[in-house]
């Protein structure tokens, strides 16, 4: 885990002290150090940067960076399988100096170009410059754990791990992109290819961007997509036998992970996903996996009790640190620094939480996510599943006047039936569905139960009409017909949710502390063979997560696994309306939302008013209007 940055610019404005900047603005990615190369060039400066979290190969020898003949890279992520790789490369007449992953790929890139690729198995973004072609190739992996923005206006194309870098040179143009302040305020997060700004984008996941100097201008390429695995047929083989090779897949991620010359430890919550992690690394090795779980006063959001019976189950060596509402108050402010844009999620104060707790002793750590939308463990699922039954239901001639009945329903009765009491926001939601042509799993995941304000309700918000931005959401014409209403879902929250919030999520949070995450369950053997199996393996009935959960119960007891899902969350909206309501005073004002004038004050007072009324429809858009004034306060005041 590191931070990279660098640039090409047209117009000269650019020097080795501002890369040097433009790099050690992202120390916390990588606090070991600090590597640039700047070279001037006639018509163009080119820069890399380099900020090193050392993982594998302590030595200075793997310091970036690095050289190999004409070809120079800085490298961002862990290519976990190098070791196999390098072989082949030393087989075909490669000679290695170094024990880096680092070094394995320039030589992959000299002898197989992009295709290299396929061969790897990892996390990654990383940029090459061939200086003899003077082309710069950029890459992000499959999934997008790591983070990649790159910024192209007037001649300056930038690039860097966090926008951060880009607010250190003076040339970079800080304007807003409406569209995905519209995103952010409709989702709670940013999806690729969208930035907060104009002219700055994030690199598609499964990408890579090449940029030629001498044509100045860069092509985007695609490499893989999770679609690509949904749209094959699927498999025909009994649930033994999907069993026994998803086990193996997770075993081969689980190790390759703990691939590291440092300390590695896991993050355990006592639910399906960190235990699968912990169980299969634990039952294959002899010395006690490090385990770590938070743990909180209030019990609504205690999982440390279910995790540590786990532990004690599997015989992990477990810590466990029960925090207090100061301490997790404490992570509020540094959210904007880290985070770089809005960011709505607010478990992203308990991940923090535990990710400094990991890293008082380890400098890696393992986490389970992904295991929710590559085998369906997401109460919205059946959700969308059943709503979606309940709307067929109606004979098509007869859903309109649903809709238009559906809106003299008082909400109170609304609630009653739908066991839902966010009912009353989402009303007209519904009413939509019912005047759709044809409704799907998907389309019902997305407006009912994804957007907290749809783009109408956002009209009464934003001070300037913004259409709404095109996203993956609005991919399900690139599935096959034939596919299954949940795949269906999965693959489209593989590419938004998990992607654009967890995955940011997890990044941002180790990143305060310098600890590198590692998600076993994101390898891309995995979400490749499981996108071809039956849905049936994946919920069966009302079980959830079915194929993972029978994995589970050869290692830890059934009895000690069921019990409801939990969030992990932290009562945040309590807090902002008791000690932590100054925040509303110091960031919700008036006059602070009058310095960038994005949205109409009358209904910025709608929402404060009815946040402190207590309604509880309106605590999604306080927090994430709060999180975008605390953004705004940051980096733009």
């Amino acid at each position: 885990m590191c931070g990279i940055a660098g640039f090409i610019d047209f117009n000269n404005s650019s020097s080795r002290d501002l890369l040097v900047q433009c790099t050690d603005v992202l120390i916390h990615r990588g606090p070991d150090g600090g590597g640039y190369e700047f070279f001037q060039q006639q018509g163009h400066q080119v820069g890399l940067g380099h900020r090193r979290l050392s993982i594998i190969d302590l030595s200075a020898a793997a310091s970036q960076p690095m050289w190999y003949k004409h070809y120079c890279i800085v490298f961002n992520g862990e290519m976990y399988n190098y070791e196999s790789v390098k072989k082949e490369l030393e087989q075909l007449g490669h000679a290695f100096i170094t024990h880096s992953d680092t070094e394995v790929i320039l030589h992959a890139w000299e002898q197989w170009g992009a295709g290299m690729i396929e061969k790897f198995i990892g996390m990654f973004t990383f940029v090459i410059y061939d200086t003899v072609k003077q082309e710069i190739t950029c890459f992000r992996d499959r999934a997008g754990v790591k983070p990649f923005y790159f910024y192209w206006h007037y001649g300056l194309f930038m690039f860097a791990s966090g926008l951060k870098s880009f607010h250190k040179h003076p040339a970079f143009k800080k304007e807003i992109n409406r569209q995905a302040l519209h995103q952010f305020l409709q989702y709670g997060y940013i999806q690729a290819p969208l930035s907060i700004f104009t002219d700055t984008h994030k690199l598609v996941p499964g990408h890579y961007l090449s940029f030629s100097i001498t044509g100045k201008a860069y092509t985007i390429h695609k490499y893989w997509d999770v679609y690509d695995f949904y749209n094959k047929p699927k498999l025909n083989l009994p649930a033994s036998e999907a069993k026994t090779h998803t086990e193996q897949l997770l075993v081969s991620a689980c190790r390759y992970r703990m691939v590291s010359d440092v300390p590695v430890g896991v993050f355990l919550s006592g639910g399906y996903d960190s235990t699968a992690v912990a169980a299969l690394l634990q039952a294959h090795q002899s010395e006690k996996i490090k385990t770590y779980t938070i743990g909180f006063f209030e019990e609504d959001h205690n999982e440390a009790g279910f995790a540590k019976k786990v532990a004690s189950h599997l015989q992990t060596d477990h810590t466990e640190h029960y925090c207090t509402t100061k301490e997790a108050q404490e992570i509020i402010p540094d959210i904007p620094f880290y985070c770089d844009e809005p960011f709505g999620d607010s478990s992203i104060i308990p991940t923090t939480l535990v990710s400094k707790l990991a890293r008082k002793d380890v400098t890696v750590a393992l986490s389970a996510d992904a295991g929710d939308e590559t085998f369906a463990g997401y109460t919205k699922y059946p959700l969308a599943l059943d709503f979606l039954k309940k709307i067929n239901q109606v004979p098509g001639p007869l859903k309109k006047p649903a809709g238009k009945l559906l809106h003299h329903v008082p909400n109170i009765l609304l609630e009653k039936i739908t066991g839902n009491t966010a009912v009353a926001i989402k009303k007209q939601r519904l009413i939509d569905l019912f005047h759709q042509p044809k409704v799907t799993a998907p389309a019902i995941m997305d407006v009912l139960l994804s957007q907290v304000y749809t783009s109408h309700q956002l009209e009464n918000l934003l001070a300037m009409k913004v259409e709404r931005p095109l996203s993956f959401f609005d991919s399900e014409h690139l599935l096959n017909q034939s596919l299954g209403e949940l795949d269906r879902m999965l693959a489209i929250d593989y590419k938004t949710y998990m992607t654009d919030d967890i995955l940011v999520k997890v990044d941002r949070a180790g990143m305060t502390t310098s600890l590198e995450g590692r998600e076993p369950l994101l390898d891309h053997r995995l979400i490749e063979f499981a996108a071809t199996l039956p849905e049936n393996l994946k919920m069966n009935g009302s079980v959830m997560k079915y194929l993972l959960k029978e994995i589970v119960h050869d290692y830890v007891p059934k009895e000690m696994m069921e019990r409801p899902k939990m969030g992990f969350g932290v009562p945040v909206f309590a807090w902002l309306r008791n000690d932590l309501r100054y925040y509303a005073d110091e960031y919700m004002n008036d006059a602070a939302f009058k310095k960038h004038g994005l949205f109409k004050m009358d209904g910025v007072h709608h929402i404060i008013k009815r946040f402190f009324l207590n309604d509880r429809n309106y605590n999604g858009l306080f927090w994430y209007l709060l999180m975008f004034q605390m953004w705004y306060k940051k980096w733009m005041d």
